[in-house]
């Protein structure tokens, strides 16, 4: 029984290692492609996706190192620019959205008269 206790937790640990690469090498190939590398061939998506979520990683590695150290951690993000114009656009939408229903709702209340 020990034996195939062993083998499990070292298959386990192979498998991590071996994935740990993969991952490893998509991030090196996303860093080197760029974000407009996401776009280009079969793994493209994958290795941009996986440098983004490095980066981020980085940047928790940093927030957590502060906190550690009892510093200050500022909760508030950079904007972006591309998702404030979403955001706008969806703020914009959502009140064209409740004008309609308001409009309808007056209609059907004059029809239901």
């Amino acid at each position: 029984m020990t034996d195939d206790v062993m083998r499990f937790f070292a298959t386990w640990l192979f498998t991590h290692e071996a994935a740990d690469e993969e991952i490893k090498a998509a991030i090196r190939r996303g860093i080197a492609e760029g974000p407009e590398g996401m776009t280009g061939g079969r793994d493209a998506f994958v290795d941009g996706l996986a440098a983004m979520v490095e980066e981020e990683k980085e940047k928790l590695k940093l927030d957590l190192e502060a906190r550690a150290r009892g510093e200050q951690v500022s909760e508030e993000k950079e904007s972006d620019p591309a998702l404030d114009e979403i955001r706008f656009e969806v703020a914009e939408l959502r009140g064209r959205l409740d004008t309609m229903e308001s409009l309808l709702e007056t209609i059907l209340r004059k029809l239901g008269e």
